[in-house]
């Protein structure tokens, strides 16, 4: 399916993916690829979120808002590595011995996996960009694919930023044409 996502598409998807290791958190969300849209500027999901008065800043201020809210604690690669420390475990020296034995940047922490709900939005994602007749998904297709699934912490971020949800799907179809 990642075949036919346009070079834009596939940075939000790598930049959801640093969200959410830079956050903490265990899995992919809605949220961050919502962060990842606002954050790939000139394409067009970026330029409608921006034309709303969304930024990567403001939705990761609401994203931490919401979290810090339902007492949702850190899970990923940084809470692992203070777990670690916490029973004597260096994870820097490790880093360094494996560096040492396999090379410079062959240790890693697991990526993380998108969440079930994000996998939904890559679904619609998928659905948006056959029922617009586009050969390619572009990163209209995956802010559609955020609206029709339309429950997850994105849609909820988007709403207590007060920007009107049912809005951005008639501006996404304004820009491309449609």
């Amino acid at each position: 399916m990642f075949e036919k996502f346009t070079d834009p598409a596939k940075r939000v998807l790598v930049l959801a993916q640093n969200e959410a290791m830079e956050q903490g958190h265990d899995n992919i969300g809605t949220e961050h690829v919502l962060v990842g849209l606002a954050g790939v500027r000139g394409a067009v999901a970026g330029e409608v979120l921006h034309d709303k008065g969304v930024s990567t800043q403001t939705l990761r201020e609401e994203i931490t808002r919401v979290f810090a809210a339902s007492g949702a604690q850190p899970v990923g690669p940084q809470a692992a590595t203070e777990a670690l420390a916490a029973i004597g475990i260096d994870v820097e020296e490790i880093r360094r011995k494996a560096d040492e034995a396999f090379g410079p940047g062959k240790f890693h922490f697991p990526r993380p996996p998108f969440s079930p709900r994000a996998k939904r939005v890559l679904e619609y994602t998928l659905r948006q960009s056959v029922e617009l007749g586009s050969a390619t998904i572009g990163t209209e297709h995956i802010l559609l694919g955020i609206l029709a699934e339309g429950e997850g912490v994105a849609v909820k971020v988007l709403r207590n930023l007060d920007v009107d949800v049912d809005s951005l799907r008639p501006a996404v179809l304004e820009k491309i044409g449609k």
